[in-house]
């Protein structure tokens, strides 16, 4: 008998579950589990409730007989048909106790009613019938019961069990008066699909934590306008939102937060703000079942504005060129080097080494690394990597097979006046890694770079530029894939405009734009991540991998709705201040330089910069002279070799106009 195991049929009798030990778990026999307090308790409990609805169910189905007979003879039962029910009526109940009992169909019995309720009922309902036919017809006698009851009982079981069962369900939802809000919020949920259904019976099961009435649904597609879904109506269009708001004295809007784009949510905002309508955002359903997120409504973010479709990674090709590898990832505490941790441990890489000095980053971002969990082991190092000899040490402590280097100065003003600090920081670190990847045989190495490296007009961008040309040099010089990934801003990352701007908003402004034409391109933190993954995976040695940015977005538009998110209005509750634009910075920026070519790549959010490579011998020696005048303390000559290898490059200085207060949008999009 070894090897028995507790039977686990949901659909066994009930017979099957017993307060009493089975016989082959006496002494002497193994057995699965020891019996404990609880399971004796939980087992009486089961039976107890088993009784009770044996004693509801009796009556009801004794009734649903009668009621079958009454109606097939309008109320008027002829004797002879009287005594077929009379024999009847007792084998009726007790076949359909058993038979639904059987079935399990009481175990489902609470306010969780769904299609596949339905299904079981009439399971339930045509297996009993047939039985009481069959049982009917052994008795041999003249005094059938006539088929037509049979069907009636049938019908009538389906209907008044499954009414019964619908009434308890409405109940709780309140459903049973739709005509009264009761004081809730009339509320519209974007999205006539089954996300927005789901939606509709998340509020409806809420049990009054959300204080929302959905008055209906409203969709892109005006082909679904008309139809119903969950029983609400589907009442029109995003192009209408504000006529329904205004029609339904709508007081929110929800949308789940991957439902539409952001070029979409900035629409829908401004059309609801002009009627005080607040629109918010539920989490998707990727984030909800991963349980990184509660399932509570927020309001609008910035992201939400800036959404764009979601990334489709190739990883199937990540998997390949990751799992079972070593991995090091530089400038780990930053906000796109620790995205690209968090991407690699969703992964299997048999190791992954973090690197930054940034004591405190690092203290913070191993402690969150440690409560996400993942299978692949992680160190957290404190490291400089202009420690060539420290550097030396992990590689071949370690021995990684693919380096992500991220760390690297980003503040173009603060590197204009410093560009001693932004040739060491970005120049030298990125030399001396590269070098020791040829040296250790590392597998690949992946830069991140930056569209400011285009035709660059600051300190930063030209020494990211020379990085990467640098890097491309490497090519023919040794079995490492050297693999350049560039791409623009990223959407609240530590130092950037978004989080200046949410800090001036809470001081009370005023919000300081430096110029009302001033365009950036944008992209999430999470997005840019998994694209630089993607890239290293499909990229070939010393090529430059361009991200898809997007449209660029107006800086003055982004200081506006924020302004307009956080409840207030902009150049009237915040003024916005154009202060004029800072050395090095250019108006628009550029992801690809002047001659580049680009073409496309296997993902189609990533393309190939095609553009002709140096000579190995004279970019070190050009970039030997540019680590000489660094540490010669000499900017002049930086900017000087600067341009020698870079010839786009030209310094900008600041053209800052006297301050001036904000204007309205339409008058920026008529200077623009």
């Amino acid at each position: 008998m070894d090897g028995i195991q507790e039977p686990q049929n949901s659909l066994s009798p009930l017979w099957e579950k017993s307060p009493f030990t089975p016989l082959w778990q006496k002494k002497g026999y193994p057995s699965v589990r020891s019996p404990r307090a609880s399971d004796w308790k939980h087992s009486f409990g089961r039976i107890l409730r088993d009784l009770v609805w044996l004693i509801l169910m009796a009556p009801i189905f004794g009734g649903i007989f009668y009621f079958a007979y009454w109606l097939r003879f309008d109320g008027d039962i002829p004797a002879r048909n009287w005594e077929s029910f009379q024999r009847m009526w007792p084998w009726v109940i007790l076949i359909k106790l058993m038979v639904f009992g059987g079935l399990r169909f009481h175990r489902g019995w609470s306010r969780y009613v769904t299609f596949y309720d339905l299904v079981s009922l009439i399971q339930a309902a045509t297996v009993s019938g047939v039985m009481i036919a069959l049982a009917d017809r052994l008795w041999l006698t003249p005094k059938f019961i006539p088929r037509s009851v049979l069907l009636l009982d049938w019908g009538v079981t389906v209907v008044g069990i499954g009414g019964i069962r619908a009434l308890r369900r409405m109940f709780h939802e309140r459903s049973w008066a739709p005509f009264w809000v009761g004081g809730k919020i009339p509320t519209l949920i974007v999205g006539a699909n089954d996300a927005g259904e789901a939606l509709l019976q998340t509020i409806a099961r809420a049990n009054g934590r959300w204080n929302y009435f959905v008055v209906g649904f409203v969709d892109e597609d005006p082909r679904r306008v008309g139809a119903r879904i969950g029983g609400r109506p589907v009442v029109g269009t995003l192009d209408e939102i504000d006529r329904l708001a205004e029609k339904y004295e709508v007081g929110e809007v929800l949308i789940l937060s991957d439902a539409l784009s952001g070029r979409q949510v900035r629409r829908l905002v401004e059309q609801t703000q002009r009627l005080g309508v607040r629109v918010r955002v539920l989490p998707s359903y990727e984030h909800i079942l991963t349980d990184r997120v509660a399932i509570r409504p927020r309001p609008v973010a910035i992201e939400d504005l800036l959404r764009r479709e979601p990334v489709q990674l190739d990883l199937e090709n990540i998997r390949h060129w990751i799992d079972g590898r070593r991995l090091l990832v530089t400038g780990s505490a930053g906000s796109i080097g620790s995205e690209i941790c968090r991407q690699l441990l969703q992964f299997a890489p048999s190791q992954l080494v973090l690197i930054d000095r940034s004591e405190t980053g690092q203290f913070f971002l191993e402690r969150e690394l440690q409560t996400l969990g993942g299978q692949a082991p992680f160190e957290v190092l404190l490291a400089d990597v202009l420690d060539r000899s420290r550097m030396e040490y992990i590689l071949e402590r370690y021995r990684p097979e693919i380096i992500f280097h991220a760390a690297a100065y980003k503040h173009v003003p603060l590197l204009e006046r410093h560009p001693t600090e932004a040739v060491k920081n970005i120049v030298r670190a990125t030399r001396q890694l590269a070098d020791l990847a040829v040296e250790k045989a590392v597998s690949a190495f992946v830069l991140i770079s930056t569209d400011k490296a285009v035709n660059p007009t600051s300190v930063m961008g030209a020494c990211k530029r020379a990085a990467e040309i640098y890097v491309q040099s490497l090519r023919d010089l040794s079995t490492c894939q050297f693999i350049t990934v560039r791409f623009g801003n990223v959407l609240d990352s530590a130092g950037s405009v978004v989080p200046v701007f949410r800090q001036q908003i809470a001081e009370g402004g005023p919000v300081t734009v430096t110029d009302p034409r001033m365009t950036r391109y944008f992209m999430t933190i999470p997005e840019a991540a998994k694209l630089v993954i993607q890239a290293g995976a499909i990229g070939r040695s010393g090529e430059i991998l361009l991200l898809d940015m997007g449209e660029p977005v107006r800086i003055v538009d982004l200081a506006e709705d924020m302004i307009r998110l956080s409840g207030l209005r902009p150049g009237i509750d915040i003024e916005i201040v154009f202060t004029g634009v800072r050395p090095g910075e250019k108006l628009h920026e550029e992801l690809h330089l002047t001659g580049e070519t680009r073409l496309p790549t296997s993902h189609p959010k990533i393309m190939l910069a095609d553009c002709k490579r140096r000579d190995p011998q004279s970019v070190r020696a050009v970039i030997h002279r540019l680590e000489q005048f660094a540490d010669l303390h000499q900017p002049e000559a930086i900017l000087q070799v600067l341009h020698e290898l870079i010839p786009q490059f030209s310094p900008k200085a600041s053209e800052t106009p006297p301050i001036e207060l904000h204007p309205s949008r339409e008058d920026h999009r008529q200077a623009a």
